[in-house]
């Protein structure tokens, strides 16, 4: 059929992405609404997205506003339109495809297509390329509707630079979960490109509106003839955990500002990388996200940026802002590819830290509405109809997405293939997975089906899947987590053991040794490995290693909650002092401590992950839960690491490359007692604080390590070499650079060690 629309446009600046809501073209409808200027700006509580303070009380009356509202509308209209109506060109409209979910180009045109099990009526709102106005399709559920999913398809649409997003109206019963409001223009979960705002941080635009959009236009990337996968085993990996933004959004890097905080920026930074000797980077995570969301409302946060990302908005689209040169979507998604494909040549695996156990719609007190919420709430987040359809929150974020419900789980799984056949990306971390082991009521299930349909999707099979395997609900599944011999954990007992031990907490030296040696406690069982543990003393969120030796308690009151946010069981030690100090003792100490903790990570059996800054010791200055700070506070110096880079930086970088060189620490099976002998005899000794082992390699190239935690030196009996060997001493923390690290080891070793006091040494049998 075709429609020749009747168009109502206010006269109004250019569009951008602060003013798209304010225009609206209504091709279907007898009369057209027409925009609403400032001066005619509905409440905050009827237009949800400009919404603070929204409640249930709001809600329930909200039908009678949203009547009054829509006959002021009519009314406007009606004295208004006469003056305002011009022509419009006609489209030719089809009722299109139920599949694929999204925008897809067909044979008869751009093909739109939602899910919405609720939804009453769907109107699909699209903004042509360098136009003031938003066309309005209202979807005739007898002819644009297959079962749950509505669908449409325009013949004549541009083949890009078009903007889209659905109003969406259904039940307004609260109570059984419904949240529809058809005030609010939604995304579409399956928009593969979002615009929104073009310059991150861009306050003057935080109140702005985020719309789908698609590229048919662009030929495919070009990923070369020589291009190659890394395809790094597991038990070699190296990961470096760290945010795009962050790495080069200081002006230190020397970046030029327009690529300062971007993907290709850290193209840029490759080589550093490569130095450092990491071969896989774990992105903070890079869908599409609100950096702004803390200002939308006055509140206690609203000073705040954030710059982690764990809020987002569609999991289909790289962070728009990312891109260079304030670019956009379409810039943003080969930008990425170049980043990928940069890394990939340099031997350097992508893995995306990823959030789908909640999203930025927030809770029923302060909702910020842009997508599943008023798609289908019932369908895409948990709710409790026992208690007047409240939504659970098993995420601390106000919401908890629905994962193991059909349509969401397939939602997820399409997201993933997504990433990783258009953009080529090695594998996933799961932000608070455990979220993804509760069933549809909350309640945990054994069995999962999302987290078995990740471990065997054929499209997946080549990824590194790993777990961080607990949430705000309480559901702790470090060692336990469903796993189909294939998913990973974040080893959070690895973090808490080795931090105590090192620091010095007494009874701590079994946990220890067991960590160190691949906890098999938790991963041998069935088909898993030690490089199922992947092992961090440092991460995102807690202290950085520096703070870790430098604070005993957090430092919170830049976040404006009061000191009330971040985890207080921090197992740190500040060496005796609290933050920063120029004491030549205590500098030595915690200097020491660092290279403890380092040396620790890279000869533990497991994959190992350290955090981006702790090369050169980054401080956030006690905060230990920096999400919202687009400051030094998060920001990689440069300029500190190119001073650390003949102390600090050198032996961490020798430290790694001295693990990649020795198979001897990335055992494939746990180890067994030829492959290792701990010279202890002092096991139950709740005071004793020193450990001393050897590795056997069955070469002769055995490694011997001692760490001492006591606050006095202890001296060591080393054992005797394997045949024709003798001891070479690699490391020695106590030592200041270059001695610390010496990569061919000092010869002369005899058959004690005075180890010092909070220290550690590495021996290397050689000829």
């Amino acid at each position: 059929m075709t429609a020749s629309p009747v168009v109502a446009i206010l006269p109004a600046p250019q569009l951008s992405s602060n003013n798209f809501n304010r225009f609206f073209i209504a091709p279907y409808r007898a009369t057209p609404i027409i925009g609403l200027n400032s001066s005619r700006r509905p409440s905050a509580e009827l237009f949800g997205q400009n919404s603070f303070s929204k409640t249930r009380e709001h809600h329930k009356i909200r039908p009678a506003k949203v009547y009054a509202r829509r006959a002021e509308e009519q009314r406007v209209i009606e004295e208004e339109a006469p003056q305002m109506l011009e022509t419009f060109p006609s489209f030719e409209v089809t009722p299109g495809l139920a599949h694929p979910l999204g925008v897809s180009e067909i044979e008869s045109g751009i093909n739109f297509a939602i899910f919405s099990q609720h939804a009453s009526a769907v109107t699909l709102c699209v903004i042509l390329p360098k136009s003031d106005g938003m066309i309005e399709l209202a979807l005739d559920p007898q002819k644009n509707r297959t079962v749950n999913i509505w669908h449409i398809c325009i013949k004549e649409l541009p083949r890009g630079d078009v903007l889209y997003g659905y109003r969406i109206d259904g039940p307004q019963s609260w109570h059984e979960g419904h949240r529809f409001d058809n005030s609010i223009v939604l995304i579409d979960p399956y928009a593969k490109l979002i615009e929104g705002r073009r310059a991150f941080g861009d306050v003057s635009n935080k109140i702005c509106s985020f719309f789908g959009t698609y590229d048919f236009n662009t030929l495919p990337f070009d990923w070369g003839e020589s291009y190659k996968l890394p395809n790094i085993p597991e038990k070699d990996l190296v990961i470096y955990e760290m945010n795009v933004r962050a790495f080069t959004a200081d002006e230190s890097s020397g970046l030029d500002p327009d690529q300062q905080g971007s993907y290709l920026g850290v193209i840029e930074k490759i080589p550093h990388l490569l130095e450092l000797g990491v071969n896989a980077v774990e992105l903070l995570p890079v869908f599409e996200f609100d950096e702004l969301e803390l200002q939308r409302r006055p509140n206690p946060r609203d000073h705040m940026i954030n710059t982690w990302g764990y809020s987002t908005i569609n999991f289909f689209a790289p962070m728009s802002r990312y891109a260079s040169c304030a670019g956009g979507p379409v810039s943003a998604s080969r930008e990425f590819k170049q980043m990928v494909k940069a890394l990939h040549d340099a031997g350097i695996e992508v893995i995306l830290d990823v959030v789908y156990n909640h999203t930025n719609e927030a809770d029923d007190k302060n909702p910020y509405t842009t997508s599943f919420r008023g798609i289908d709430n019932k369908v895409y987040y948990m709710v409790d109809l026992n208690n007047n359809g409240q939504l659970l929150n098993f995420s601390g974020c106000g919401n908890t997405f629905n994962c193991n419900h059909p349509v969401v789980m397939e939602l997820i799984l399409e997201s993933l293939r997504h990433w990783v056949t258009e953009y080529h990306v090695d594998g996933f971390r799961f932000d608070l997975a455990s979220v993804l082991c509760r069933g549809t009521d909350g309640t945990p299930i054994n069995a999962p089906p999302l987290v078995k349909a990740i471990a065997k999707d054929s499209v997946l099979s080549r990824c590194k899947i790993i777990a961080e395997p607990w949430d705000c609900g309480g559901l702790y599944l470090v060692g336990k987590f469903p796993n189909w011999d294939r998913w990973a954990e974040w080893n959070g007992k690895y973090r808490d053991d080795i931090r105590r031990f090192i620091k010095g907490d007494a009874g701590m030296k079994g946990n220890f040794a067991t960590r160190v040696a691949g906890s098999a406690d938790l991963y041998r069982v069935n088909k898993r490995k030690p490089y199922h543990s992947v092992n961090f003393v440092i991460a995102h969120d807690g202290f950085t290693l520096y703070d870790l030796v430098s604070y005993n308690s957090k430092h919170n009151d830049a976040n404006g909650e009061g000191g009330n946010d971040g985890c207080n069981d921090n197992f740190s030690w500040n060496c005796g002092i609290e933050g920063e100090t120029s004491d030549p003792n205590i500098c030595a100490l915690r200097s020491r401590q660092m290279k403890n903790f380092h040396l620790a990570l890279m000869i533990s059996q497991g994959t190992p992950m350290m955090l981006m800054g702790d090369e050169y010791g980054h401080t956030r200055r006690g905060n230990n839960n920096s999400y919202g700070h687009d400051t030094a506070i998060n920001n990689f110096q440069w300029g500190q690491l190119e001073a650390k880079k003949n102390d600090h930086f050198r032996f961490f970088s020798k430290m790694i490359k001295f693990r990649q060189s020795h198979s001897i620490f990335k055992k494939e099976n746990f180890l067994d007692k030829n492959e290792i002998t701990w010279l202890e005899d002092n096991w139950y000794n709740e005071e004793s604080r020193f450990l001393a082992f050897t590795l056997h390699d069955g070469n002769g190239g055995d490694i011997y390590l001692a760490f001492n935690a006591h606050h006095f030196s202890v001296k060591a009996a080393i054992p005797s070499p394997p045949r024709n060997r003798c001891w070479h001493r690699v490391v020695d923390t106590n030592l200041k650079s270059p001695d610390d690290f010496v990569t061919e080891g000092i010869a002369g070793i005899g058959g004690t060690y005075n180890v010092a006091p909070y220290s550690a040494i590495l021996l290397e049998a050689k000829q």
